[in-house]
């Protein structure tokens, strides 16, 4: 059995797609994080997988870009092995 990875998830230009993604990631036995450059839009899609990551509790850390985001955001790249930013 191989060792569990760590997968990061940066939502910055497609947010819903990386949501989605994050969601089919959940069906592996890897632990799974997302980061969303800014605030996530309000709409019906985001909701959805919204729910569907809250019920894997995958954490959801929005950045924002105003503050020291990039440290944030930098800090979660190296403690995580699989980075995808979409």
């Amino acid at each position: 059995m191989a060792d569990q990875k760590h997968i990061l998830m940066v939502a910055v230009q497609k947010p819903v797609e990386a949501l989605r993604m994050a969601s089919g990631l959940t069906l592996l036995d890897d632990a799974v994080a997302i980061a969303t450059w800014g605030r996530l839009p309000e709409s019906a899609d985001v909701a959805e997988q919204m729910e569907a990551l809250a019920f894997a509790e995958v954490p959801v850390v929005e950045l924002d870009p105003a503050s020291d985001a990039m440290a944030a955001l930098a800090r979660q790249i190296l403690d995580h092995d699989v980075v995808y930013c979409v």
